[in-house]
């Protein structure tokens, strides 16, 4: 142990103050230690002087000697290596057979010492998320919409392919607003036909007008079923992008006409500049220079587009599926995975 040299001047003043003065009470009154301490300090100096002043060692003289020696450790290793058994069924097993008793703490440092982990089971392997995506461009477009403030909100165009983005602002997250997004931003913003537009059972998608308007330009709509966010999982993972690395570097109260302008960039950035680790390190315009020999003319995906299979859909899904309406020709539920 070391000692720094304020305590060996503080040591030594009492010493000297007790040596001075004759009286231990007073001298303890004085330094604020107590008499059993006074008198070891004071020994220690008359005995050796001012190096008896340092602390000493307090380290046992002679140790007791080990509990195992190298076959009792052999031993265990070889048993948990031909066995696989825990320190509870190595200490069982040491008992029943070779009659040597030892705690499982005793087992345990022992492994520990030689480097065996004391887990029986390997880890689990983490798998690879595997990745799906529709192999044509417009095969499947998937819409959201989110909150950016009040009076504020961010409506967002996924490809399901390409993860080629149209991004819009308005005020409210209405019906109104969903179908003026899919007329101003989601059908001049992509550059091949539609199939399909898939989205959640928010009031703004799924009421009778955002319907009639794919019908219009013979898109097929698919919405997910309830509390599932994963089957959209493109589009909700872009806007929490969104929410990262454009909306956390603006100040959201500019005007809408500033942010519009500001979006839009990011917008062209995030299609044409930022790679993506779900399109190996590549663009989403890259992507869809890759894929553009795959789609289809727009005589083809109207040629595919059936009205009479095309159900309107409703919001009230766990009330339709158990009491389902007289009219059930306007009315079905789809899982999205058409």
């Amino acid at each position: 142990m070391i000692d720094s040299e304020a305590t060996l001047r503080a040591r030594l003043t009492w010493v000297r103050l007790y040596q001075q003065t004759g009286n231990a009470g007073l001298t303890c009154r004085r330094c604020g230690i107590s008499r059993p301490t006074l008198r070891k300090w004071s020994r220690r100096y008359q005995e050796i002087g001012e190096e008896g002043l340092r602390s000493r060692s307090r380290r046992r003289k002679h140790l007791p000697p080990p509990k195992l020696g190298p076959p009792e450790e052999q031993l265990i290793l070889s048993l948990r290596q031909k066995r696989r058994l825990g320190p509870k069924r190595l200490q069982t097993e040491l008992e029943r057979l070779h009659e040597l008793h030892l705690s499982t703490d005793t087992i345990w440092h022992v492994l520990f010492r030689h480097g065996v982990s004391t887990a029986l089971r390997p880890r689990r392997r983490i798998k690879e998320p595997k990745r799906y995506s529709r192999p044509i461009p417009g095969e499947r477009i998937q819409i959201d919409s989110c909150k950016i403030r009040k009076g504020l909100y961010q409506f967002t165009a996924v490809d399901d392919c390409t993860r080629l983005r149209v991004l819009g602002l308005y005020p409210d997250r209405k019906q109104a607003s969903a179908i003026r997004f899919f007329h101003e931003k989601v059908l001049p913003g992509f550059a091949f036909p539609i199939q399909r537009i898939q989205t959640d059972r928010g009031s703004e998608f799924i009421g009778d007008g955002f319907q009639k308007a794919l019908r219009q330009e013979q898109i097929k709509f698919r919405p997910t079923p309830p509390r599932s966010p994963h089957l959209n999982g493109k589009v909700e993972r872009s806007q929490q992008t969104d929410r990262i690395e454009f909306w956390g570097t603006v100040d959201s109260l500019l005007p809408p006409e500033n942010l519009t302008t500001l979006l839009a960039h990011w917008e062209q950035y995030y299609n044409t500049e930022r790679w993506h680790s779900g399109l190996e390190g590549k663009t989403p315009q890259q992507r869809y220079q890759e894929t553009a020999s795959r789609i289809p003319t727009v005589e083809e995906v109207r040629a595919n587009f059936d009205l009479n299979k095309e159900q309107w859909q409703r919001n009230r899904y766990w009330s339709w599926v158990y009491d389902p309406p007289k009219d059930r020709s306007r009315t079905t539920v789809t899982s999205g995975t058409d």
